[in-house]
């Protein structure tokens, strides 16, 4: 930077409208995961989000690295010096959802009516937005945070059975390094949230035998057995929900969000497949549910036989720990927020073998992520600038 001051602050001082400005620029960076591509997504492009915070990260004298995770598809880490050995990360997600259901364009970044409109804007350019503009006030002002830290943009949480954060834990563990703290950044009202479900994915292979639908008795229909997999997955999600006793993330859950299958209409269609999805809860176990959930599907779809595979070769346990932490009970104090747990997944399920503790945090509410208009009040981001002061100079 020429000046020593970060683009998007006004004399040196972040304001609602510079990272509103900051945050604009960044949704009008098409960042679609590849799992979410489609003909308006733009290039695949989290490579051109990566750059971006790279260079402006550089620019407030943060060392910057780049590591590809996938082709063309790093993670980016910028460290910024403290003033003490003490680690501080900050995971922001770099990829967002599709746009083929939005409305409008979706990568406009307008800002009127007090927020900030775009596929991004909430979930998650929000932080990083909030994040660069709080250190660019700091740099201009010749002050450095208390602890070190770390800036780190990951793929893939979208989809892909979140690899960047997996690299980035991968990354520490191999370099025998551990965070004190470490922010997921996601949109919860500037409320600290302490725990929330975990998750695995079974995909489902049914193979049934073709025939002539004239004579259907010659066949063994994997549609109907699919349709036998739906009613026994439906039958435990009831008995999932009916549970007595349960933990302080409630219930899991469990759905078929995908099914497919069918080879013309005038044949019994030999093959099926079936997209299987388990939230996890805190007392359970995801190899355990896993294993529960696979011998149920073989037995609805007999006399057809099943292939089932965990989606991304791993699950997750629950991401959970004491309300009463240190850095949730900070930010609470900070943000005036009681402490919460929340309904959505994020890269927090990645990092308990490499955090002291963990908080998932950022402005905005997620009821506006994902959605055909996606927007964040500009009032969340200056909420969320107060108590990054504080937290960078804690």
């Amino acid at each position: 930077m020429n000046d020593g001051r970060a683009t998007g602050t006004t004399g040196g001082t972040a304001t609602g409208q510079s990272m509103a400005e900051l945050l604009s620029e960044m949704v009008r960076i098409p960042s679609v995961n590849p799992m979410h591509h489609g003909p308006r997504s733009g290039t695949v492009a989290e490579a051109d989000m990566a750059n971006w915070v790279a260079a402006r990260a550089e620019a407030l004298g943060a060392e910057v690295e780049l590591d590809e995770i996938e082709p063309g598809r790093p993670n980016v880490y910028a460290r910024f010096a403290g003033r003490t050995e003490r680690m501080l990360t900050v995971d922001v997600h770099l990829d967002t959802v599709g746009v083929e259901h939005s409305d409008g364009d979706p990568f406009d970044g307008r800002i009127t009516e007090g927020r900030v409109w775009g596929r991004g804007a909430v979930d998650t350019k929000a932080t990083m937005a909030v994040v660069l503009a709080v250190m660019g006030e700091m740099v201009a002002a010749g002050q450095q945070p208390m602890s070190t830290v770390e800036l780190v943009g990951t793929i893939s949480e979208e989809g892909g059975g979140l690899a960047g954060a997996s690299a980035y834990r991968d990354r520490l563990l191999e370099r025998g390094e551990r965070r004190e703290q470490i922010v997921v950044a996601e949109p919860t009202m500037c409320a600290p949230v302490y725990g929330h479900k975990g998750g695995l994915g079974l995909e489902v292979d049914v193979e049934g035998r073709a025939a002539h639908s004239s004579k259907p008795h010659l066949g063994i229909n994997a549609l109907s057995a699919g349709a036998r997999i739906v009613a026994a997955i439906d039958a435990e999600q009831e008995r999932l929900a009916n549970q007595r006793e349960v933990g302080a993330l409630g219930a899991g859950t469990v759905s078929v969000n995908e099914m497919s299958g069918g080879r013309a209409r005038n044949i019994v269609p030999d093959h099926c497949e079936l997209y299987v999805g388990r939230r996890i809860a805190d007392r359970e176990d995801y190899e355990e549910e896993s294993a529960r959930l696979t011998e149920l599907i073989r037995a609805a779809a007999l006399p057809a036989r099943v292939k089932v595979q965990l989606a991304n070769g791993f699950g997750s346990n629950a991401f959970f720990q004491a309300p009463g932490s240190d850095l949730v009970t900070a930010l609470a104090e900070m943000s005036g927020h009681e402490p919460a747990v929340a309904d959505f997944g994020t890269n927090a399920l990645r990092y308990g073998e490499v955090a002291d503790q963990i908080v998932v945090f950022g402005p905005g509410s997620i009821d506006q992520a994902h959605q055909a208009i996606e927007w964040v009040e500009i009032a969340e981001l200056e909420r969320a600038a107060h108590v990054y002061r504080q937290l960078l100079k804690r």
